[in-house]
This record gives C-alpha cells, sequence and structure tokens, in this order.
C-alpha cells in the first residue's frame, strides 16, 4: 500500500495528475463559455479529432524518449493512406491486404530512418527531415497529385467511421470505431514502453546512450527497432486517416508532425530523452484537441487558434528546461 502511494505521488505521477487537472480545467472553461461544447456529440468529435495526432504521437513518444525526433511523421502518414488506396482503389486488392501495406509502408520508412539515423550516423533531424520531403514528393507522384477514393470498397470507411460498439450498446448513439482503435493501440503502446524490454531499451538509449553502449545493449539495432516502430504508428494513423476520409488525400499531412510532437512535449516527455510516459502523451494529445474544438466553437479565427497552440508548446518546454536545472 506505502508503495503505491508513493509510487502515485512521485515526481512522474504528480505530473501526469497536474496534466489531467489541465484537461479538466480546459473542459470547465469551454463548457461554461460555449453550451456547445459540452454534448455528446462534440465530446465524441473530440475524441475522434484526437485519434490520429495521438497515434502519431504514441510512435514519436518512443523516439523522443530516446533523445530523439521525427519530423517526417506527417508526411508518411500521408503515403501511408496512398499506398492504402493504389492497392484498395488501383489494383483492386482485398481491403486486408491494402490496409497491410498502408502500415507496412510506414514501418519500412520507419526503418529507413532507423537505419540512416543509427548506421550513417546522421543526426535525427536531418534524417527525418529528407525522410519527410520524399515521403511527400513520393505521396504526389504516386496519386497523381489527385486524392484516391474508395468508392469501391464502403467496406474500408467501416474501419474508422463504422461503430461496433453502438451495435453492441444501442442507446449510445454513433460511436466511431477509430475511437475504439486508438484506445487499444493506447494500450498496446503502453505495455510496450513499460512491460518488455523494448521499453527498458528506449529508456536507456535516451537517459545516456554512450553508457548503455558500453553496457552491451546493440544501440544501433534497437534504434532501428525504435523508429521502425514509429513508422508502425505512422502507417495505423494512415490507414485511420484514409478510412475516416474515406479517400487518400496525397497533399495532407505536413504539419500534422508538430501537432504530435506538441501533444508528446505536453504531456510531459522531455526532448532530452531518457523521460516520457503513454498515458502523459494521451493527455497532450487530449489538451491539444480540446483546446482547438474549443477555441473554434468560441469562433476564434484559426490563426489565432495556431498562436496559442504555439505558446502552450513553448511554455511546456521551458517548464521542461526548468525542472531540469532544478534537479541538477
Amino acid at each position: 500500500m506505502v508503495n503505491k502511494l508513493s509510487a502515485l505521488f512521485s515526481k512522474s505521477g504528480l505530473r501526469q495528475i497536474l496534466m489531467f487537472a489541465s484537461l479538466f480545467l480546459l473542459f470547465t472553461f469551454f463548457s461554461i463559455a460555449s453550451p456547445n461544447f459540452l454534448t455528446y456529440e462534440n465530446v465524441v468529435a473530440i475524441l475522434l479529432a484526437t485519434c490520429v495526432n495521438g497515434l502519431l504521437a504514441l510512435g514519436v513518444t518512443f523516439v523522443i524518449i530516446t533523445g530523439g525526433i521525427d519530423l517526417s511523421i506527417g508526411t508518411v502518414m500521408t503515403i501511408s493512406s496512398v499506398m492504402s488506396g493504389v492497392f484498395i482503389a488501383f489494383w483492386k486488392l482485398p481491403v486486408f491486404i491494402g490496409v497491410l501495406g498502408g502500415i507496412l509502408t510506414g514501418t519500412l520508412a520507419g526503418f529507413i530512418n532507423g537505419f540512416v539515423i543509427s548506421k550513417m550516423k546522421l543526426p535525427p533531424f536531418i534524417a527525418t527531415l529528407g525522410m519527410m520531403m520524399i515521403a511527400k514528393g513520393l505521396a504526389l507522384v504516386i496519386s497523381g497529385c489527385k486524392p484516391i477514393y474508395f468508392m469501391d470498397a464502403p467496406i474500408f470507411n467501416k474501419i474508422a467511421m463504422g461503430s461496433i460498439l453502438g451495435k453492441i450498446i444501442p442507446d449510445i448513439g454513433e460511436f466511431p470505431n477509430a475511437i475504439l482503435w486508438f484506445i487499444l493501440f493506447i494500450v498496446i503502446a503502453n505495455i510496450l514502453l513499460n512491460r518488455t524490454a523494448l521499453g527498458r531499451y528506449t529508456f536507456a538509449i535516451g537517459s545516456n546512450e554512450d553508457a548503455a553502449r558500453l553496457s552491451g545493449l546493440n544501440v544501433d539495432k534497437w534504434k532501428i527497432i525504435i523508429y521502425s516502430l514509429c513508422g508502425t504508428f505512422v502507417g495505423i494513423a494512415g490507414v485511420i486517416m484514409a478510412s475516416r476520409l474515406n479517400s487518400a488525400q496525397p497533399a495532407l499531412g505536413q504539419g500534422y508532425e508538430l501537432d504530435a510532437i506538441a501533444a508528446v512535449v505536453i504531456g510531459g516527455t522531455s526532448l532530452r530523452g531518457g523521460e516520457g510516459s503513454i498515458i502523459g502523451t494521451v493527455i497532450g494529445a487530449l489538451i491539444m484537441s480540446t483546446l482547438t474544438n474549443g477555441l473554434r466553437i468560441l469562433s476564434v479565427p484559426q490563426e489565432w487558434q495556431i498562436v496559442v497552440s504555439g505558446i502552450i508548446v513553448i511554455g511546456a518546454v521551458y517548464l521542461d528546461m526548468m525542472r531540469r536545472i532544478r534537479e541538477i
């Protein structure tokens, strides 16, 4: 019992409690400011908006904990969507093959990022910036700069926008499958980070890469695995996005990486590496979605929404820096 209480009130646990309190205060403020905010339909809309950004954030959390960064997740998500469209709409392959192909496209991009960073020794910023540009260009080339629609595969749209839970509980109304998929991958990511060797090595690399290498850890191999895992989450996000829109939009995606990284930083993961949590990332993604939704309901212009988001990100990074200085 004492151990549980000490864990609850540890520094990490306290930060998560404070983040959850911040999310609660946001909900309270917008609920008071607008009667249209705290409705079932709008809460579902917030959760649905969180799914794609949240999946990207889950993947990049692992990368940032290692002390790295991945700027390519937005455009890799796009090319994953496009490849699903090629497999399903152009080549008329089964939907399962198209979904798998989209996910593996993300995994391949992540593998290339990890290989270039670990074996070619390029800085993560440069390597993933290059991948961002490659993925953006390939998405436009492969699609012919035109959206790919899934009109001949109506079941594909149900992956994200169907409602299995609504059929099980008729009174619950429309509850998109995308939210259930997001919850499932939150659980998977949390297990991977906290209950497996992958998670332990992720923290070890981020805490002190040289020490991890000297202790016998094959850092290069695990970096490739971690970036590949990030790419897998990005590929899943691409499939969910395409399913939600019922189309693959080749010009969509750039900028999503900034929202995802912002969610991770707001969630308490340090850009210096060695520290972070999946729960914190999820709360950070919900804070971003809630803020955007609430400001939109209050008719705040989009340009000011971006300004507010930027201020929050700067504040989150500053607080992390001050906390680390105090610890030193």
